[in-house]
């Protein structure tokens, strides 16, 4: 006789997804409400080859957390250009040449993905964070009035996924 497949598996079984929307950013220094986009973590683990007369079999190498990146609106009040200047001035003053101390531009942000009814589903610590690329987008008179964003690409040591 035929073996039966268990229902909860033939059936759907309903769930919360979640939803791209909903997240909150915590970044000393950047307000939370102006943060338009975030990208979650990403990692990267090379496969290494241990060579054996004509095999081979494989092992993890180094894990390289990737750079990830942010979009921010640019309010007239609170700046957000300003705020990103002021996290890029800790690293590197344009008017002085000066650079700065790790422990001074280096960051850890937070990530919160957010359920339906505002409670904390998810939670990402991002260590070491610093912006490697700012760009503060381009400006044209012929647009008809498209919100001015502020895109940042962000290095980080590494990542840790709370809940």
């Amino acid at each position: 006789m035929a073996e039966l497949l268990n229902p909860n598996e033939i059936f759907q079984t309903n769930f919360e997804p979640k939803v791209v929307n909903r997240f909150i950013l915590y970044a000393d220094g950047i307000p939370s409400f102006i943060v338009r986009k975030f990208d979650r973590p990403k990692l990267t683990q090379p496969r290494k080859a241990i060579d054996h007369i004509n095999t081979q079999t494989y092992y993890k190498g180094k894990t390289v957390w990737g750079e990830t990146s942010m979009e921010l609106y640019d309010p007239i009040v609170p700046a957000g250009s300003q705020a990103i200047m002021e996290w890029v001035r800790l690293g590197h003053e344009s008017v002085t040449g000066r650079d700065g101390y790790m422990d001074f531009y280096k960051k850890d942000l937070t990530l919160n993905v957010v359920g339906p009814v505002g409670d904390k589903v998810e939670e990402w610590l991002l260590k070491g964070a610093f912006p490697v690329e700012v760009n503060f987008n381009s400006l044209d008179k012929t647009n008809d009035g498209d919100v001015l964003p502020i895109t940042i690409t962000l290095s980080i040591d590494y990542a840790v996924l709370q809940f």
